[in-house]
């Protein structure tokens, strides 16, 4: 069909139409009849391009065969085309794929002498290889030198800069890049101010973490992911008053909080041996609405145990029997666990929990039965 264009359709091809037969070709993993397609190019008085030669070399890229990849880029200097930045990054990309670093910066070094500039995508794959190889301070050093180009990072490559950063004790070079990218006026998202905000409070960093979150809200909208995030990290250092301090203002700003939220403030009340909060948490949890899932009820039931408040736990079931909500089976387990350790004395309180789950059961069959009707 496509050599009989002319004569069944009266239309032309030319070589943009022939790049997009080669691309769809290799999108195939057909490289063979893309590289069959190339050679016949100039039969049909049409001359492949530089574009027409950087798609064979994906189409080998994707294959994971760099021999064909430089292959095909020989044969496109063979030809007197000169690369462009898409067609080196092409080459790096392979290259950093099959985890061949060395091979990739060379390519990149070439393609500076040969005086082609690295665009964005290019920066992004050698950013992204330093990341994997543990060059948190080179992939830094690129990211600053990709900004100075007045290339905008994508939030996720900040993101994982960070996380190579962190990963390796970096903290304070991490939050560098925070500040950096302020002064480039490339204003960081939800998605970086939760990843460092992860970090710090890993490390323990509460209150720089609370002083990033602030900045942040003087000019953007956290998300709930990122309330989350630092909620996490104050229930964590047992920063109750803290942490509602947040829930309030979330609530204020209309960002309602979801089960995770939730959970954070149950667990954290429990460990702090305030289980009998985690209860009034579960109640307005039911109350506004929000599901609980399936790690609610473990992490209430888990530390009613724990805080010694065994006779609590009917009430919480209780309240689920109420709702006609579904108890997850690990739940279970972690009162099995418990009681048969310590039957002795808490006989009356496993008959009490023994005779909620009965009532949870019946009021599950009962809503099946009706749905099934």
């Amino acid at each position: 069909m496509f050599k009989n264009s002319r004569k069944r359709f009266d239309i032309v091809p030319n070589v943009f139409t022939c790049n997009i037969l080669l691309k769809a070709l290799c999108k195939k993993d057909d490289v063979e009849g893309a590289v069959k397609v190339l050679d016949e190019m100039p039969s049909m008085a049409m001359v492949p391009n530089v574009v027409s030669y950087t798609t064979i070399m994906g189409g080998y890229v994707d294959r994971g065969d760099m021999v064909g990849a430089k292959r095909a880029f020989n044969e496109l200097l063979d030809r007197g085309w000169l690369p462009d930045a898409t067609t080196y990054t092409v080459l790096m990309d392979g290259f950093c794929k099959l985890g061949k670093f060395i091979d990739a910066t060379k390519v990149m070094d070439e393609m500076e002498e040969n005086g082609v500039e690295p665009n964005d995508v290019t920066y992004s794959v050698m950013i992204e290889a330093l990341c994997k190889e543990n060059k948190s301070g080179e992939a830094l050093n690129m990211i600053i030198d990709m900004l100075e180009k007045k290339y905008v990072p994508s939030s996720g490559l900040c993101c994982r800069v960070i996380d190579a950063l962190c990963r390796e004790g970096k903290v304070d070079k991490a939050c560098d890049l925070w500040t950096i990218l302020l002064i480039k006026n490339c204003t960081p998202d939800n998605a970086i101010l939760s990843t460092l905000i992860h970090w710090l409070c890993n490390e323990g960093k509460i209150w720089e973490a609370r002083k990033l979150f602030d900045e942040f809200d003087r000019g953007s909208i956290p998300s709930v992911l990122t309330y989350n995030t630092l909620i996490a990290g104050m229930c964590d250092k047992g920063e109750l008053c803290e942490a509602g301090r947040l829930w309030d203002c979330m609530v204020e700003r209309g960002c309602p909080p979801n089960s995770f939220t939730y959970n954070l403030l149950i667990k954290g009340f429990c460990k702090k041996g305030y289980a009998n909060e985690g209860i009034r948490v579960l109640e307005e949890m039911l109350d506004k609405g929000c599901p609980p899932n399936e790690s609610t009820y473990s992490i209430l039931i888990k530390g009613l145990c724990e805080s010694g408040c065994e006779a609590d736990i009917s009430n919480v079931l209780n309240v689920v029997a109420s709702r006609n909500v579904e108890i997850k089976s690990d739940s279970w387990k972690v009162l099995v666990d418990k009681f048969v350790a310590n039957r002795g004395s808490t006989g009356v309180t496993l008959e009490r929990i023994l005779s909620a789950k009965s009532s949870i059961e019946t009021a599950n069959s009962s809503i099946e039965t009706t749905s099934a009707t």
